[in-house]
C-alpha cells in the first residue's frame, strides 16, 4: 500500500487527484469538482508540492469531516474516507465517484475538474451540465414569453405536408395536437424548440446577419433573416447563391450542368448545422460573410469540450446535439441525414471539387467555419528559364493540403500525431513537412519539443 502511495505522491496531481495539508473548504471544493466530472481521491495531509505532512486524527475526526461534507453540498454527497499509515504520519484519502445528478454546489457554487486544478462555472456551464443530467437540452424546456397564440398553424401544416411528402409514415393528426406528439408542448405550454421552428412573427432571439463584402470593411449587400428555423434555411441558401459564381458546362447530354463556385451541397450543411447547433441562450446574432474568394460562417455555441478540431477532421467523435428536439425535427425533413456526419460529407465535397479544405475553429464564443473558392490544383508548366531565386509553383498533394489546413487550427502539433491523423508512419510526415518547409510554406519556431508551427504563405 505504501508503495503504491509514494507512487501517487511522486507523480503529482491530475485530473483525479488532489493533495491538502488539512481539511477544509478547499477540500469539499475538490471533492465536488470529482463529483461533477470523473471522480477523484482527495488526500489530506499531503502538500500540494507532494511533501507527506500528516494530520492528528481523533475519534470523531472522520465523521465530522463526511458529515461536513454533507452539509455543505446540494445535492448531498457524501465520500468514502480511509485512513493510511505512511513515514511514520497518518494520511486521510477521501473518495467520491461522478454524481449521477450534476452539477453538485459547494454554498451555491459549482467546480468540474480540468487536469489539476478546480474551476469553477459559469451560468452557462452549469445550465449545459444539468441539462446532460437528464438527457435533455434547452430547447426541449417550456418558455413563460410565449404562448400557442404566438406558433402559426400554417407552418405546422407545412411541416406535416412536406413529412408526408418525405416519409412512408403519414402524419394525420390536427396542428397542435402534432406539436404534443413530438413533445413540443408540454403542460399547455409551448417549448423552446416549437417557438423557434413554428413562430408566427420574427424571432429576434435567431438572428443571422449576412454581408456580401467587396474587401473586409465594404459591404455591397446585407440581409437580416430572423424567420422560424425551417424558413431561414432557404433565407441563408437564396442569399448566398445570389453572391457567387455559377458556370455552366456543355457536355454531351441534352441539358447543360451547373457548376456553383462551391459545392453547394456542403454549403447547405453548414447552414443547417449552424441552424441547428447554434446556441440560442447566447446574446448576438450569427453571421456570414461572403467574399471575392470565401465565405466566412460564424455561429454561437463553441464545440464541445469533447471534441477537438483533429477529432473533427478525422471523423473520429461521437457527435453531441446541442438541441435535442429542433435537431430531432430537423431528421424528420430530412434536412438531417444522419448525426455526426455532417462535417465528413463537408471536406469530402470539397476534395470532389477540387478546393482546399475548410478551416474549421472555435472563436470567441462561438464556432467559426471559412470555406475557400480558390482551386488546390496548381499549373505545373513553369518556363523552362526561371531565375534561382524566383519562387516555383510547385504543387502539394491533397495530403500536404490538410496538414497546412491542420497546422492552421493547431500550430503545436506534433509529427507524431499528425502521423495518427492521416494514417501513415512519421517518415512520410517527415518528408510532407520538408517539402512543405522547402516550399515556404511552414517554418518551424522553436525547438521540435517547445516550438510551434508557423504559416509563411498565407494564401494557402
Amino acid at each position: 500500500m505504501n508503495i503504491n502511495i509514494k507512487n501517487i505522491i511522486s507523480q503529482g496531481e491530475n485530473e483525479h487527484i488532489e493533495f491538502k495539508e488539512n481539511f477544509n473548504n478547499d477540500t469539499i471544493v475538490a471533492l465536488c469538482a470529482f463529483a461533477n466530472t470523473k471522480g477523484g481521491k482527495v488526500y489530506v495531509g499531503i502538500s500540494d508540492k507532494g511533501k507527506i505532512k500528516g494530520i492528528d486524527i481523533k475519534p470523531e475526526t472522520i465523521p465530522i469531516s463526511i458529515n461536513e461534507v454533507k452539509n455543505k453540498t446540494y445535492p448531498n454527497i457524501i465520500p468514502d474516507a480511509e485512513l493510511i499509515e505512511i513515514e511514520d504520519k497518518t494520511i486521510l484519502v477521501f473518495t467520491i465517484k461522478e454524481f449521477p445528478i450534476k452539477p453538485v454546489a459547494i454554498k451555491g457554487k459549482y467546480y468540474k475538474r480540468i487536469k489539476n486544478s478546480n474551476h469553477q462555472l459559469n451560468l452557462q456551464q452549469i445550465a449545459d451540465m444539468h441539462l446532460k443530467t437528464f438527457n435533455t437540452s434547452w430547447d426541449s424546456y417550456t418558455t413563460n414569453n410565449y404562448a400557442l397564440e404566438n406558433i402559426s398553424s400554417e407552418k405546422i401544416n407545412s411541416f406535416i405536408e412536406k413529412n408526408n411528402k418525405l416519409n412512408d409514415f403519414k402524419i394525420e393528426d390536427a396542428p397542435f395536437h402534432v406539436l404534443k406528439k413530438y413533445e413540443l408542448i408540454k403542460n399547455e405550454q409551448i417549448t423552446n424548440a416549437c417557438y423557434l421552428l413554428f413562430a408566427k412573427n420574427d424571432i429576434f432571439s435567431a438572428t443571422i446577419e449576412l454581408g456580401r463584402f467587396s474587401d473586409p470593411i465594404s459591404i455591397k449587400d446585407g440581409l437580416t433573416v430572423c424567420s422560424d428555423l425551417f424558413t431561414q434555411v432557404d433565407d441563408v441558401l437564396n442569399f448566398i447563391k445570389k453572391h457567387i459564381n455559377k458556370e455552366y458546362i456543355i457536355s454531351g447530354n441534352p441539358e447543360r450542368e451547373e457548376r456553383w463556385q462551391y459545392p453547394i451541397s456542403a454549403i447547405r450543411e453548414i447552414v443547417v448545422n449552424m441552424i441547428v447547433h447554434r446556441d440560442y441562450t447566447h446574446h448576438g446574432a450569427s453571421s456570414i460573410k461572403i467574399y471575392n474568394d470565401k465565405i466566412e460562417f460564424y455561429n454561437a455555441g463553441k464545440l464541445p469540450n469533447s471534441i477537438t478540431i483533429e477529432k473533427l477532421l478525422i471523423g473520429d467523435y461521437v457527435s453531441e446535439i446541442r438541441n435535442i428536439k429542433i435537431a430531432g425535427m430537423f431528421k424528420q425533413l430530412k434536412l438531417i441525414e444522419k448525426y455526426g456526419s455532417g462535417f465528413s460529407r463537408i471536406i469530402k465535397a470539397f476534395e470532389i471539387y477540387n478546393i482546399k479544405t475548410p478551416i474549421f475553429e472555435n472563436f470567441q464564443s462561438g464556432f467559426k467555419v471559412v470555406v475557400f473558392a480558390n482551386k488546390t490544383n496548381v499549373p505545373v508548366n513553369v518556363p523552362v528559364n526561371v531565375p534561382v531565386n524566383v519562387p516555383v509553383n510547385v504543387p502539394v498533394n491533397e495530403r500536404q493540403e490538410k496538414i497546412i489546413s491542420t497546422i492552421k487550427n493547431n500550430n503545436n502539433i506534433t509529427i507524431s500525431q499528425l502521423a495518427t491523423t492521416y494514417k501513415v508512419n512519421e517518415k512520410t510526415i517527415k518528408r510532407d513537412i520538408k517539402k512543405l518547409t522547402e516550399l515556404k510554406q511552414i517554418k518551424r519556431i522553436g525547438s521540435d519539443k517547445t516550438g510551434h508551427w508557423v504559416i509563411v504563405n498565407k494564401k494557402q
